[in-house]
């Protein structure tokens, strides 16, 4: 992405929209234009100030984190912009509805001032991110959770096996050097088989690859 990365702050602490509005004033390639302290706020916002990336708190007045990123990644309703959610660990249990409604990424607020700058950068590049040390664990929990309905066969989209390998490996959290690895294939013929699926899967970025893998059964709940 050319420019400085246009960053919206969403959370109804102003404590927490200061802190990270200072951080990022002294990040170059980064620059908030504008602070919402509800979900509704951040909907309006992102409309007029055409963010890059939304930094979404979960859990706010009048419109929670997750329906207002429901609202803006349907139907173009973010105009490209991508949501990161900001949260805690103790709201685990709202990660596969954030994720379900168009999240881009999951960062926690007690993470490193660096790796946060790092996942606003992550998630405006077009790619996913879910912490760094969380990862496995949420995909796990993910998956141990109830199994959801198997979609209609007519509706399962035609994948390759080999792609199908891949997409299995996503779900179980693996990066794409790991992937590349485990397939004894190269990074770059890895990350063009995920470009291939994000297409025939209509998925929004690598953490909803994870959410197909589960929905199509190619990742089962551990016993």
């Amino acid at each position: 992405m050319n420019g400085s990365v246009r960053v919206l702050l969403a959370d109804d602490q102003p404590l927490v929209r200061s802190g990270l509005r200072v951080l990022m004033a002294d990040t170059p390639d980064l620059e908030v234009v504008g602070e919402a302290a509800n979900g509704a706020e951040a909907v309006r916002m992102t409309a007029e100030l055409a963010p890059d990336v939304v930094v979404m708190d979960i859990r706010m007045p009048e419109m929670d984190g997750i329906e207002a990123t429901r609202r803006l990644t349907a139907a173009d309703g973010a105009g490209g912009a991508r949501v990161l959610i900001l949260t805690t660990f103790d709201e685990d249990e709202h990660v596969y509805g954030a994720l379900r409604a168009g999240a881009s990424g999951f960062a926690v607020k007690d993470m490193a001032l660096d790796d946060l700058l790092a996942a606003v950068r992550v998630v405006a590049a077009g790619d996913a991110l879910i912490a760094p040390g969380v990862t496995r664990r949420l995909i796990a929990d993910f998956v141990a959770g109830p199994a959801p309905a198997a979609p209609a066969p007519e509706r399962v989209p035609a994948i390759t096996g080999r792609e199908q390998e891949v997409l299995t490996l996503v779900g179980r959290g693996l990066s794409n050097g790991e992937i590349a690895q485990d397939l004894f294939i190269t990074v770059a013929t890895t990350k063009s088989h995920v470009a291939r699926l994000l297409t025939k899967l209509d998925a929004r970025d690598r953490v909803h690859l994870v959410i197909k893998a589960y929905e199509m059964g190619l990742v089962a709940p551990p016993p």
